[in-house]
Order: C-alpha cells, then sequence, then structure tokens
C-alpha cells in the first residue's frame, strides 16, 4: 500500500496503553452513539455493528455499550445529538501530511486544541483541503490465516470479484498473523461479509485513511518531533484517529522512539 506509515503500527501498540487508561473508552463511546442515530438495533445498522465490535475488542464493558447505544437512539441524556464528525488537516515537521478526525460537541475547543498541539510541536493546522488529496479512505478487514495461507487468501478474492454480485477487493498487506484486505470506501460490508462465507476468520474491518504518497523523514530530530506531535493530537479527548504520509527506516524510528 502506497504511503502506508509505520505510525499505523505505533498506534495498534499504544492503543493498548490507551486501554488501561479507560481514555479509549470515550472516544469509542462517542462514535457508537453517533452510529445509534441510525438505528439502535446493530443488525440493521451495520455503522453501529462496526462501531459495538471495536468497542468489544478493546474491553469496553457491555454497560457503556449499551449507555452509548441509548444515548444514541434518544433513550439517554440528548449527548447523541450534540455530537458531530469534523474533520482537520495540517502539516508537521519535515512536510509531513496529517489528516485528523474527532468527535465533538464544541468545534471551537476542539480546533483550538488541535491547533495547539500542532503549534507547540512545529506543525501547522491548515485549511480543509489542503492535504486530503494526499489521502483515500479505504475498506480494511483483517483475517488471520490460521490453517490458511496467501494463496488461499487470493483465490478467495478472486471468488469474491467474479461473483454475483461482484466484491471489489483492490489487494492486501501481510500482517504477524494473518494479512489485511483493502477495497473501496463503500465495499467494507460486503468484503467483510464476503470473507467470512469463504471461511476466513475476520478479526476486524474499519474505514481508514491510507496516504497515497509517502513523506520520509530521514533526520532523526525532525522524526522525533513529528512523532511527537502525532502522540500529542492522537492523546486530545476530542480526536478519533490521526494519519499521517510519515514514513522512516525501521531503525531510525526506533531511535528517534527510543
Amino acid at each position: 500500500m502506497a504511503g502506508h506509515s509505520k505510525w499505523a503500527q505505533i498506534k495498534r501498540t499504544k492503543a493498548v496503553v490507551d486501554a488501561r487508561r479507560g481514555a479509549v473508552f470515550t472516544r469509542l463511546g462517542r462514535e457508537i452513539t453517533v452510529a445509534a442515530r441510525g438505528g439502535a438495533d446493530p443488525a440493521g445498522n451495520f455503522q453501529l455493528r462496526t462501531a459495538i465490535e471495536k468497542a468489544r475488542a478493546a474491553g469496553m464493558p457491555n454497560t457503556n455499550i449499551e449507555r452509548a447505544v441509548a444515548k444514541g437512539a434518544g433513550g439517554g441524556s440528548g449527548d447523541g445529538d450534540s455530537f458531530e464528525a469534523v474533520r482537520y488537516e495540517g502539516y508537521g515537521p519535515g512536510g509531513v501530511a496529517v489528516m485528523i478526525e474527532a468527535f465533538t460537541d464544541n468545534r471551537n475547543r476542539t480546533a483550538a486544541d488541535i491547533r495547539l498541539a500542532f503549534n507547540k510541536n512545529g506543525g501547522n493546522l491548515g485549511e480543509t483541503g489542503c492535504v486530503g488529496y494526499l489521502f483515500e479512505q479505504r475498506s480494511i478487514v483483517g483475517v488471520a490465516f490460521e490453517e490458511r495461507d496467501e494463496e488461499a487468501l487470493i483465490d478467495t478474492l478472486l471468488e469474491l470479484e467474479a461473483g454475483d454480485p461482484p466484491v471489489t477487493a483492490s489487494g492486501y498487506e501481510l500482517t504477524g498473523s494473518g494479512a489485511e484486505v483493502y477495497g473501496p470506501f463503500a465495499a467494507l460490508e460486503s468484503l467483510q461479509d464476503g470473507l467470512r462465507c469463504h471461511g476466513w476468520g475476520v478479526i476486524d474491518w474499519e474505514h481508514r485513511w491510507v496516504a497515497l504518497t509517502a513523506c520520509t523523514l530521514h533526520q532523526e530530530e525532525t522524526l522525533r518531533a513529528c512523532l511527537k506531535m502525532l502522540e500529542a493530537l492522537d492523546e486530545l479527548d476530542d480526536v478519533r484517529s490521526v494519519t499521517s504520509n510519515l514514513e522512516a527506516e525501521e531503525t531510525l524510528l526506533e531511535q528517534a522512539m527510543a
């Protein structure tokens, strides 16, 4: 995948730490609440079903999940109506492009917090669209290999493409214990359903921003500053996700993170 950022791997590791603090529960709760506006039954609301699966994977208690669904469906305090999805774009040290998604009930507060995180770490919050053309939002479905392998996955993807109706998969990337299959934004539900029907163990699925071109950093000081900025953005309560086109050699990345 062109421009695949090591930051995605860093975030997955960091998410474990965030879960211990409970901060991730707040974010996932908001995501469930917003998704539940389209209906409180996960069976008929794919967005809600996805949000609930993510919450369960993070260890979020069922009572928290049920409370978040009730809020979004109008059975709670009405907080679900106050949150909206917003997107921010900017540049980090070294010209790294950054895309931020947030759920907020106060745009002015969220924008001020994000601008401060950029400014304090050598970055700049830009106008909407300033880096959006450098990214593409795709469907990502994680599968486990178990007793199956890469060749079997390729056969499955070809069968899905030739099916009626056809299910589009643009490609895949190998992971430690399986692969991430990716496709067009609109294909998320059909792609994960198709993989399940062909006997694959689906680990997770999501819409994810993917960088189309990479910004490679070669200086440790610049890389360290950029990682610090990305972490500061990711720790903000209103932020849902942070994506960049940052790339660096593995050894340099390890030095910068030390």
